[in-house]
């Protein structure tokens, strides 16, 4: 069961240009989404601070107005494969989507990062919503956006039926015998569903965790459901201390309802913390930052959650547009967030644009400061832990150095790993083999 009492904190390792202008600041390496001493680095800084995990989020395609990151960076697997030999306990977690590969591909994939890291693999499951995919994988059709969550639902039980392909003491390695494994404890899976055909079995067996932990993102109504019923860990985007603490409550009831223990859940919103010695100093490097976005710039990444709508078209300094359904089938969660905001507030297009671009947000300040948010919203309930952004390659290194030892000292955070696996960190269990479970009952 997951240890309530302690916050749980993962860094997003995203190169440039994530959406904040940053690449251009004078602290920033252009090279970064590409570059392994930088990933190295974020990676051995998280581990330094004890973090649960760092996490590599990933898409299919890009075109010319795609931020930096995007237009140039490394595969998830590869990337986190390649860190698993300089870490010893930090998780790693890919993003894979389920829309644009194969079953079978994606166990194979992630039980070997499990193997190589010893157990400290994850994946971010996602159904992608970006048309422009589609065009990479022979016109491959985008479904409807309540059929891609069927799709991953299926897609994740097959994955997991194969990882259970091997019972664990499978492997005699007898070799007086000449018994490689027991025969009765390899499993074809047999899968004929909706939309899969996998025989099975897996040509590798489960980790030392079981199997990785699987994390999800779903804001709309069908990816709250989806994660609630499959996730063991949300990435609950950004929003207010209200809105966050309404996610929880209803993904934990939905959990609930789908006959699972709701702490056993960890729901994380991305912050961007930005430091300084005194207030004044962080809202100076916020502004820095800020300055650097033009509106261009914006609205390009305004148009992303809406399938890269251009939004050039529209006047700049009148009510935001009445877009109808447009971005239901693209990432609904955000573009419902920004057409309700919009009209809410009354906003122009030029304000929505800035204000979704420009790095935001309440974990602006002193160490102490940022400290203290943290522990209010864990504290209350809100969430049960964070995933730490950085616009900058000094934004985790700064975070680790001098806000989290105030966490350890006030008790919120470990002071040493407790365990080697992601799952053996995050308080979960590890799961039972399928096929050894039907045994003993």
């Amino acid at each position: 069961m997951t240890n309530k009492k302690t916050l749980k904190l993962g860094a997003m390792i995203h190169g440039v240009g994530g959406g904040w202008g940053d690449w251009r600041h004078p602290d920033s390496l252009p090279n970064a989404s590409t570059n392994f001493k930088f990933y190295k680095q974020q990676a051995l800084k998280a581990e330094e601070g004890k973090f649960d995990f760092v996490f590599i989020a990933d898409s299919v395609s890009i075109n010319e107005n795609s931020s930096p990151h995007y237009l140039n960076r490394f595969e998830p697997v590869t990337i986190l494969s390649a860190l698993a030999g300089v870490t010893d306990h930090v998780g790693l977690v890919a993003t894979i989507s389920t829309s644009y590969s194969e079953p079978y591909t994606v166990a194979r994939q992630l039980a070997s990062l499990d193997h190589i890291s010893g157990g400290r693999a994850g994946w971010n499951v996602v159904t992608s919503w970006l048309s422009g995919s589609r065009d990479n994988y022979n016109n491959k059709n985008l479904p409807e956006h309540s059929e891609r969550y069927k799709i991953a639902a299926e897609f994740l039980d097959v994955v997991k039926g194969l990882w259970d392909s091997w019972e664990d003491d499978a492997f005699v390695y007898d070799k007086e015998s000449g018994i490689f494994f027991d025969k009765e404890k390899l499993h074809a899976l047999n899968h004929k569903g909706d939309y899969f055909s996998v025989k099975g079995p897996l040509n590798i067996a489960r980790s030392k965790q079981g199997q990785p932990a699987i994390f999800q993102a779903g804001k709309s109504e069908s990816g709250r459901n989806f994660s609630a019923q499959n996730a063991d860990a949300i990435f609950a985007g950004g929003g207010s201390k209200e809105e966050l603490k309404e996610y929880a409550l209803d993904i934990k009831h939905r959990a609930r309802n789908f006959g699972r223990n709701p702490d056993e859940i960890s729901v994380l919103p991305g912050i961007l913390p930005i430091i300084g010695d005194t207030q004044e100093d962080a809202d100076r490097k916020q502004q820095e930052l800020a300055s650097l976005i033009t509106i261009e710039k914006a609205l390009h990444a305004l148009g992303r959650p809406f399938d890269d709508h251009d939004f050039s078209q529209y006047p700049l300094d009148e009510p935001f547009p009445d877009l109808g359904e447009l971005g239901n089938n693209s990432h609904r969660g955000i573009s419902g967030d920004i057409k309700r905001i919009a009209k809410e507030n009354h906003l122009t297009l030029r304000e929505v644009a800035l204000r979704f671009a420009t790095p935001k947000g309440e974990f602006v300040g002193t160490p102490e400061k940022v400290a203290d948010l943290i522990q209010q919203w864990f504290e209350e309930g809100v969430v049960d832990g964070f995933i730490i952004q950085a616009a900058t390659p000094n934004g985790l290194p700064e975070f680790v150095e001098r806000v989290v030892p105030i966490l350890q000292e006030r008790g919120l955070f470990r002071k040493e790993y407790d365990h080697d696996t992601l799952r053996g960190n995050f308080g979960l269990k590890v799961p039972i083999n399928r096929y050894s479970e039907k045994i003993y009952r």
